[in-house]
């Protein structure tokens, strides 16, 4: 489901990148520099637990483990794509 969802994010971050001076390669990196949900999933993660709604526990299990996979996921792409799609000389 996770991944399902970052095909999802990966898509719309591209189609907000249309009719943007951004080559492909920057497109790129874009679509995975925003694949870390951490900041999205602290925030809201919590709201329904807080709420005593019975579902609370599994919403907050799936936002600690959205976090879990997607910011190393993210940051170790970034770290390595970086020099290779942001590069002046191609």
């Amino acid at each position: 489901m996770i991944f399902i969802a970052l095909a999802f994010r990966a898509a719309g971050v591209a189609l907000c990148l249309i009719g943007t001076p951004l080559n492909i390669r920057e497109r790129l990196f874009c679509v995975i520099a925003y694949l870390p949900k951490a900041t999205v999933q602290a925030a809201i993660g919590s709201v329904p637990l807080a709420m005593g709604l019975s579902c609370g526990s599994i919403v907050i299990s799936v936002a600690v483990l959205g976090i879990l996979i997607t910011a190393p996921l993210g940051a170790l792409g970034i770290d390595l794509i970086y020099k290779k799609l942001l590069s002046k000389a191609g």
